[in-house]
């Protein structure tokens, strides 16, 4: 079984180091790192180039994040793919250990928990995105695993085209919704913390993002012909709520992670 890893990255040179060496860290590495750069100008290829033993590097102007993503997934030479933002970061050493052990029963896919964390301290939890296993109503109530914490068959990811550009927020939603109700994919959840995600990306930056993202979200279903209640983009933003009181029950970050 063989993974790929995409990391799209622009003007990120604070956090692109770490994320990286929490690939490199990893017990099970990856066959490849592809990294998609969209021609940084603070210093983030300088660090790219630190790190670049092992890396598939790419950098040139893009259409923005999803874009980006696609171009790695255009790359890629796993039999499976996952996306990791190039501010965020494995949890610990065994993360890809474990997606390799759930994925050789044959699923399509694979997908475990994650936790916001601060963007000064990846050590303090502030948020923890409990996944579930896959059922049937799920999409249709704004529901999606965590997408830096999802591996699926990189040919079903190209016979579906990748992300949809036309989504600036919910690509990643808009491609669950496909993946799980169009391809009917077989999906597996590992009930453990995959990934440390800061605060601050690209869809949770403010208010405004986030209600823009639910919106798209909504959009996705209808395009894709699936009925939501007119209650869906409220029910979608309450069923976070709970992520801020949350705790990972078995987990806690190393405390000497990432490695140096």
């Amino acid at each position: 079984m063989r993974l790929s890893l995409v990391t799209a990255c622009l003007n990120a040179r604070a956090t692109i180091g770490e994320a990286l060496a929490s690939v490199r860290g990893q017990t099970r590495p990856p066959l490849e790192h592809i990294v998609v750069d969209g021609a940084s100008t603070d210093g983030t290829l300088e660090v790219l180039e630190r790190h670049r033993a092992g890396l598939r590097l790419v950098s040139e102007p893009d259409a923005g994040l999803y874009h980006a993503m696609n171009k790695g997934l255009a790359l890629a030479a796993g039999d499976y793919v996952g996306f990791l933002n190039a501010d965020d970061l494995y949890s610990e050493a065994g993360v890809l250990e474990r997606v390799a052990k759930a994925l050789a029963g044959g699923a399509d896919a694979v997908y475990g928990d994650l936790v916001y964390v601060r963007r000064e301290d990846t050590r303090r939890v502030v948020r923890y995105w409990r996944s579930r296993p896959y059922a049937g109503g799920l999409i249709e109530r704004g529901w999606m695993p965590p997408h830096p914490a999802f591996f699926v068959r990189t040919a079903i990811l190209r016979k579906l085209g990748g992300f949809d550009t036309r989504y600036r927020f919910q690509a990643d939603f808009e491609l669950m919704v496909r993946l799980f109700l169009k391809e009917r994919i077989v999906s597996v959840h590992v009930p453990h913390v995959l990934v440390r995600m800061r605060l601050g990306g690209h869809s949770n930056r403010s208010a405004g993002n986030i209600l823009r993202g639910n919106l798209e979200a909504r959009r996705a279903c209808r395009e894709n012909g699936v009925t939501v209640s007119p209650f869906f983009v409220l029910r979608k933003i309450l069923s976070r709520l709970p992520q801020f009181f949350a705790r990972p029950p078995h987990w806690a970050p190393p405390p000497d992670w990432p490695p140096p």
